[in-house]
């Protein structure tokens, strides 16, 4: 696939989630094959302003590439400062206009966008002008039902020059809620030339494949499908080479998993793997015996080694059942 200057391995991309994407989940995504990552989505308010939590944000790796750098803002010039500034961390620079969450579109930023489509082209034109890596722009369908828009915002994205578009088919008052509309990433596809990246609903190969055969796509962005879950990208890339891929045992599980907290305590500390690996815990573990007093237990322990011992107890029990 091709975004602008940039080439990618495969179609298969990671969508910038908050409180998800951070290192170490992306390190192990890449572990399994997806072709391009995103960081969380920064502020650029914070970065303009040199905060802390939001350079945080931006901790990367040399095996963390390429890599997507996704900012959220309102003001066009300081958007585009941000973007100048953070240029050269990632391969190419991403606009959130899909963001649901209230803190968010509060601040004019996010899918609150969707409501101005003017201040869409300042802001894609104003970071355009600034840096000189691809653009991509991540919108919904509209603010809600009675004003789904993305085809006028698709237009003006590629006006300004955004290199690539990918679309959530859902308008921002469904939130995650209901079935996301794959019609309108056909018809978004029918009516750029830019690029389209579809996202929405892709739980298994089978829905990236159909996601790929009825929209015309250029690419499928992955999201809550892949909590718990990265063999969702080397199934999928199996199913587009016409080759199996068995879902995965607890053994496999749990050396993912054991990965998956080696990559936390190396860039991130014991401290914050404590807190942070349990909500990853819970989705590594659906579907297996006894997970839901597994995660009763998780989110009561105390301790990094209490942590630790819990999950190899749970993964390695849960071998033996299966095997007996």
């Amino acid at each position: 696939m091709q975004i602008g200057s940039l080439h990618l391995k495969n179609n298969i991309l990671l969508a910038p989630m908050a409180g998800i994407t951070d290192l170490p989940y992306r390190l192990i995504m890449r572990r399994y094959g997806v072709g391009l990552a995103f960081t969380e989505m920064v502020s650029a308010n914070g970065l303009v302003r040199a905060g802390r939590n939001s350079e945080a944000l931006l901790l990367s790796t040399a095996a963390d590439h390429p890599l997507g750098v996704q900012l959220f803002g309102d003001d066009p010039q300081v958007l585009a400062k941000a973007a100048a500034q953070v240029e050269d961390r990632g391969e190419l620079i991403d606009l959130n206009l899909g963001c649901p969450v209230k803190k968010v579109i509060r601040s004019g930023a996010g899918s609150a966008l969707m409501q101005n489509p003017a201040k869409v082209a300042q802001i894609v034109a104003a970071v355009r002008r600034a840096v000189s890596c691809p653009l991509t722009v991540k919108l919904r369908s509209g603010w809600d039902s009675s004003s789904v828009n993305y085809l006028e915002v698709g237009r003006i994205a590629e006006a300004e020059g955004a290199d690539a578009l990918t679309l959530h088919p859902r308008t921002r008052s469904q939130a995650f809620s209901g079935r996301s509309d794959w019609s309108h990433i056909t018809r978004l596809k029918e009516t750029v030339t830019v690029p389209v990246i579809g996202s929405g609903d892709i739980v298994s190969a089978e829905d990236a494949l159909a996601m790929l055969a009825e929209t015309g796509c250029d690419g499928v962005m992955l999201g809550r499908g892949s909590y718990g879950n990265p063999w969702l990208v080397s199934s999928i890339l199996a199913s587009l080479e016409g080759r199996a891929c068995p879902p995965p045992d607890p053994q496999q599980r749990l050396e993912a998993v054991r990965d998956h907290f080696e990559l936390f305590v190396r860039h991130l500390g014991e401290h914050k793997a404590l807190f942070d690996m349990r909500k990853h815990l819970c989705w590594y573990s659906r579907g297996l015996p006894k997970a839901a007093a597994f995660r009763t237990l998780i989110n009561g322990t105390r301790s990094f080694a209490e942590l630790l011992q819990a999950t190899e107890d749970f993964f390695l029990a849960a071998m033996d059942l299966v095997e007996n």
